[in-house]
């Protein structure tokens, strides 16, 4: 008997020494969304869609003014004339739509690449906050894919992370 005594309490005393996971988690949606880099980026391509749309109706007027003095022309000439000069028209607003299109789809195409590089950076910084805070797991969660469930409010690093995120670059 006093053997099983001795060996529950070895037992007990090994389990207590095993270490304790300390979990963390955040809110992947909040932390982006109140990084300072990620609204910096959005602030420069407003800024940059901004002057797309200007351009792009700069560009737009003008062609509509050629088209109508192309119109007064046509009245004037031939039906043959007409017909090549609004040919020549059609073609002209294939190529700028073509051009405006493409010039957004680059614009966009660098957006995503930096918005990509802006989630990476807080996916490094996350880890590195943890290891260096002693966090065995940091858990992830949002409104789109609630990983967590529940957590006590001592374990939400979300406002935490997100300070030292910008803390970290402001500098």
């Amino acid at each position: 008997m006093k053997k099983i005594f001795y060996l529950a309490a070895i037992a007990v005393a090994l389990t207590s020494c095993q270490k304790q996971a300390k979990i963390g988690f955040v809110d992947n949606g909040v932390v982006i969304n109140d990084y300072q880099e990620k609204k910096d980026v959005e602030t420069k391509y407003e800024e940059k869609e901004a002057a797309f749309r200007k351009k792009a109706d700069s560009i737009g007027q003008a062609f509509q003014m050629e088209v109508q003095s192309k119109q007064a022309e046509a009245q004037k000439s031939s039906q043959a004339k007409a017909q090549e000069l609004m040919a020549g028209l059609q073609q002209k607003q294939q190529q700028l739509q073509q051009q405006m299109q493409m010039e957004q789809q680059m614009m966009q195409q660098a957006f995503q690449a930096d918005i990509d590089s802006v989630i990476n950076h807080v996916k490094a910084f996350v880890k590195d906050y943890g290891k260096d805070n002693g966090y065995t797991y940091i858990l992830g969660t949002s409104e789109a894919a609630a990983t967590v469930m529940y957590g006590v409010e001592e374990d939400d690093l979300t406002k935490t992370i997100t300070d030292a995120l910008n803390e970290a670059y402001k500098k």
